[in-house]
C-alpha cells in the first residue's frame, strides 16, 4: 500500500538540502503499489526522485513526488563470460557496484561512489572515467504515466549521448523507470584505465576491478564533499563538447587547455578546468559557494536557496561564455 502525504518539506529528501514542500508525496517500495497509486489519483505534474542527488529545486513543487524505493537484484541469464543482471530502480547504484565488485563482476567498476539510484542511471547516462551505462545497458522496464502501462526500451530507443537519454528529452516526464537490465563480464575481465590520472593510480598495482573502483573511490572522495555534510549534487555542469575548429581557436589563447578525444569530429573539454581558470574554485556568495577542491561542484554553504545556486550557476555560465565561447550545460536538473 501506498499513503498519499500532503504539503511535505523536501529537505530530507534532496542532496543540496533546499528546504522547498511539494503538494503531494508517495513512497514507493514495490512497483505494484505505484501503479495502484497512479490508478487512484492523476496529477498534471510528477517528478520522480531516488536519492535527490541530482535535482535542485527553485522553489515548491506544484504536483506529485514519487520516492522510488523498490529493491532486487535477480541473475537472469549466465554463461562463462557474461553475467545478465535486472535490478529493481530503487537499489542504491554505489551498493550495486559494490554487489558487482563482491561477485566478481566486470563493467561498472569505473562508476563506483556515484550518488543515486539505479533507476536514474539510463536517465542520466551516467558515467565516469572513460565508462558510461550505455556500455553495459540491455534495457529499462517503464511505466508509462499517460496509459498507465508498462513499455521496455532496448538501448537505440533509449537514444543515449554525453549524461543525456531520451528521458532527459523527447520523453522526459512521460515514463518512470521501474528496473534496469545490465549485461556484465566474467573474469578475465576488459577494463579502462586510460582516463584522467586512473592510470597514473593504478601504476604498479594490478588492473583488476577491485583495485580500479578502489582507486576511483579514493580520487572521488577527495574532491567531492559528502552531502550529509555539505549540501551538493556533485557535478552541477557537463564537460563541454566542442569541435576541433573551437579546440584551435582556443589553444591560441590558453596553450595549456586539457582535452579528451570525444569522437571523430569532436573534442571534449574538463568544465573544472574552465572554471577553475576563471578564478571561481573557492568562490562563494549569498550561502552558496564552488567547492575548494572540484569546481564543477556547487555548494549550500547553510540555508541557501535553490535561487541563490541557480543565480551563482547561471553568473559561471556567463563569464565562461564571454571569456571562452562556450556555452556551458547542467548536468542537475533545476526544477
Amino acid at each position: 500500500m501506498v499513503n498519499f502525504k500532503n504539503n511535505i518539506s523536501l529537505l530530507p529528501y534532496n542532496t543540496f538540502g533546499i528546504n522547498v514542500k511539494t503538494s503531494s508525496f508517495i513512497h514507493v517500495r514495490k512497483t505494484d503499489h505505484l501503479l495502484n497509486a497512479l490508478k487512484k489519483k492523476s496529477f498534471e505534474k510528477i517528478l520522480v526522485i531516488g536519492q535527490g542527488s541530482n535535482v535542485l529545486f527553485t522553489k515548491d513543487y506544484p504536483g506529485l513526488i514519487i520516492l522510488m524505493d523498490n529493491h532486487g537484484i535477480e541473475i537472469i541469464k549466465e554463461n562463462q563470460k557474461e553475467v545478465i543482471v535486472k535490478v529493481q530502480s530503487g537499489e542504491n547504484w554505489h551498493q550495486f557496484v559494490l554487489w558487482c565488485l563482491k561477485n566478481n563482476y566486470g563493467g561498472v567498476e569505473n562508476l563506483a561512489l556515484i550518488p543515486g539510484k539505479v533507476g536514474a542511471a539510463p536517465i542520466q547516462n551516467i558515467g565516469a572515467y572513460g565508462v558510461e551505462i550505455k556500455d553495459v545497458f540491455l534495457s529499462c522496464n517503464t511505466l508509462e504515466l499517460s496509459s498507465l502501462t508498462f513499455k521496455e526500451f532496448n538501448p537505440d530507443e533509449c537514444s543515449f549521448g554525453y549524461r543525456d537519454s531520451v528521458f532527459k528529452s523527447k520523453l522526459k516526464g512521460k515514463y518512470i523507470i521501474t528496473s534496469v537490465t545490465l549485461k556484465l563480464q566474467k573474469y578475465p575481465h576488459k577494463v579502462n584505465v586510460s582516463y584522467g590520472n586512473l592510470e597514473k593510480i593504478l601504476k604498479g598495482k594490478k588492473k583488476t576491478i577491485q583495485n580500479i573502483a578502489e582507486s576511483v573511490i579514493k580520487i572521488r572522495s577527495s574532491k567531492l564533499p559528502d552531502p550529509k555534510i555539505i549540501g551538493n549534487c556533485g557535478s552541477f555542469f557537463k564537460n563541454p563538447i566542442i569541435s576541433k575548429s573551437q579546440l584551435k581557436d582556443l589553444i591560441k589563447t590558453f596553450k595549456e587547455v586539457p582535452f579528451y578525444s570525444h569522437s571523430k569530429d569532436k573534442i571534449k573539454i574538463p568544465a573544472a578546468w574552465i572554471i577553475e581558470k576563471l578564478g571561481y574554485k573557492g568562490y562563494n556568495e549569498n550561502k552558496v559557494g564552488v567547492y575548494k577542491n572540484h569546481s564543477l561542484v556547487l555548494i549550500n554553504l547553510g540555508n541557501a536557496r535553490g535561487k541563490d545556486v541557480k543565480l551563482l550557476a547561471e553568473k559561471i555560465r556567463s563569464k565562461v561564455l564571454d571569456v571562452f565561447s562556450i556555452s556551458l550545460e547542467y548536468e542537475v536538473n533545476v526544477w
